[in-house]
């Protein structure tokens, strides 16, 4: 049955307080994200149980309310009811710091950076695996003027994605774009690069004295994430000492001279170094673990999913990809988590008596297992019922052991589902397609029988008409 977008946007719109508590919205994959200016307008009852809201995560004054693979109908329906000049509102007391409090704006602004970019680097992901597939099938020969166009269009995005992120930034810590974006295209300029490629051979180079550390910061996140959230602080500085009648012209002229060089002599090599540290972190714990860790990895992963911690490894896996071509760990324990979660949708599919629920977990099974999107069966099947919960985080433990012995590993950051299986093709070891098959089947097949085996209390069709969706998850409490 076709939602009415427009009814769930007016119902999600009133449960938030109306259009005039809205300060800012936009979307991921499957959630509308929502800055409101006053959360205890927030009517959680009554925004979980709106019929097409799979569930809600809160966090001090964003509200995500996850509606699934459709999110873009219902995100243009809410825009409509929203004011053309809709401008977030300034906080209007400062709240004292603590160590949650940092940790949640650092995970904050990650997620509000990251997520609207994911759609480019997959879609650039993709191309240079087609390119790669091309290359592999003999198709296209190697060195080719084709093969060399489709390699430079799936890289573009990957190449200058300092760019894209200070794009992004800027919304997100509301400073100027065009700034922003300037002062990141100093650090992929072709001159700086080539300046910095002296410098990693040894020759001296400096900056009024001061001397510039040798970066390469083509394919990195963090740098150009810190550097416009610095710039947001120094152009209200600088706005501040400027003279009115100067403001066109000394203004941009000081905060570039000021947050340009900046960049590159701290704040560059320490993201670098952040960034760096991150990777070291979470890959020596996959060398000495081994195969456990995409194990544990692929259990944990539908419960970082529930929190929006599973965006902390994004910068992490764009850098591998990046710097290595693969990564091994992270996306390998999500071909389990994501089609386990299939898996058991598809066993409550069977074994309901509920139509509605049945049509749900169809849907939601089919997301999971073919695109990898793995939040409608999350959402609006798992922990609606617990127990196909569990049975998808046994299944994602075991598949993820399978992943992680078999050597698994992603060239790529698209969702890991049925059609986008070729991301773990490996052309040195054409046995890696048995195995990614392998894996998807014993999923699908595991969760499955796991979810027939526990059980499910299911739903009593005379409740069909209101479903319970999740219950929300307060971030703030989930990370204490």
């Amino acid at each position: 049955m076709a939602k009415n977008y427009a009814a769930l946007a007016h119902s999600v719109v009133e449960a938030l307080g109306g259009a005039e508590n809205i300060a800012a919205v936009t979307h991921c994959m499957t959630r509308l994200r929502f800055v409101v200016k006053d959360e205890t307008h927030i009517d959680s009852p009554t925004l979980k149980n709106i019929s097409g809201v799979m569930g809600v995560v809160r966090n001090d004054k964003q509200c995500q309310v996850i509606i699934g693979n459709t999110v873009s109908q219902a995100f243009r329906e809410v825009v409509n009811l929203l004011p053309q000049n809709m401008q977030p509102v300034e906080e209007p007391n400062k709240q004292k710091l603590t160590l949650k409090r940092i940790g949640a704006g650092i995970l904050d602004a990650l997620i509000g950076t990251m997520s609207p970019l994911i759609p480019a680097i997959i879609g650039g992901s993709m191309v240079k695996l087609l390119a790669m597939v091309l290359e592999m099938t003999g198709a296209l020969p190697k060195g080719s003027s084709t093969l060399t166009i489709l390699t430079v269009i799936g890289d573009g995005a990957f190449f200058f994605l300092p760019l894209m992120v200070a794009a992004s930034a800027a919304v997100k810590f509301k400073t100027n774009m065009s700034l922003a974006i300037a002062i990141a295209g100093v650090l992929v300029h072709p001159s700086f690069i080539e300046l910095m490629a002296k410098a990693a051979q040894g020759d001296h180079v400096e900056f009024a004295l001061v001397p510039v550390t040798a970066v390469k910061y083509t394919y990195t996140v963090i740098p150009a994430l810190v550097m416009t959230w610095c710039l947001s602080y120094i152009e209200r500085w600088v706005d501040r000492i400027t003279p009115a009648v100067t403001k066109n012209f000394l203004k941009p002229m000081l905060i570039v001279l000021i947050a340009a060089p900046l960049a590159i002599v701290l704040i560059g090599p320490l993201g670098i170094w952040i960034g760096s540290a991150i990777s070291s972190l979470v890959y020596t714990i996959h060398g000495y673990l081994g195969w456990l860790s995409v194990a544990i990895m692929g259990a944990l992963w539908p419960l970082l999913v529930m929190t929006g911690m599973h965006r902390v490894f994004t910068p992490t896996i764009i850098q591998t990809i990046a710097e290595t071509g693969k990564e091994g760990m992270v996306m390998p324990s999500e071909i389990g988590a994501n089609l386990s979660l299939g898996g058991s949708s598809l066993a409550v599919a069977w074994k309901t008596k509920n139509p509605e629920l049945r049509q749900t977990a169809m849907a939601a099974a089919a997301s999971a297992i073919l695109a990898g999107i793995s939040e409608p069966a999350l959402y609006g099947v798992a922990l609606r019922l617990k127990r196909p919960l569990i049975a998808s985080l046994i299944s994602g433990f075991v598949c993820g052991a399978v992943a992680g012995i078999a050597g698994l590993a992603s060239h790529s950051m698209a969702a890991p589902g049925l059609f986008t299986s070729v991301q773990f093709f490996d052309p040195a070891n054409p046995m890696s397609i048995v195995w990614v098959f392998g894996v998807m089947a014993l999923a699908v097949v595991l969760s499955f029988v796991l979810t027939l085996l526990l059980g499910f209390e299911d739903i009593p069709v005379e409740t069909a008409s209101k479903p319970q969706a999740a219950q929300p998850v307060n971030v703030e409490e989930a990370r204490a």
